[in-house]
């Protein structure tokens, strides 16, 4: 682990904070060489254990999905 003084860390803190999310790497902030706080990456964000058939049960069949949506005379390209 990095380990970075207070004094620097306060000056850089934006890039330090970018470059902890980009690398993954924590960095121990220092005062006087004595640890006062860590700065770590964000957790990764939670994924569904499965994503197909994540919405099973969610839909109602509400009629006849066989059948056309509309009457087959309203098209008028099957009138011939």
């Amino acid at each position: 682990m990095e380990k970075m003084a207070i004094s620097k860390f306060k000056a850089t803190c934006l890039e330090v904070i970018k470059r902890v999310g980009r690398t993954r790497k924590p960095i121990l902030v220092t005062k006087f060489g004595e640890p006062v706080a860590q700065v770590g990456p964000p957790p990764p964000k939670p994924r569904p254990k499965r994503w197909l058939g994540d919405m099973a049960g969610t839909m109602k069949i509400v009629g006849d999905i066989v059948a056309p949506a509309s009457d087959e005379n309203d098209w008028e390209v099957l009138r011939k």
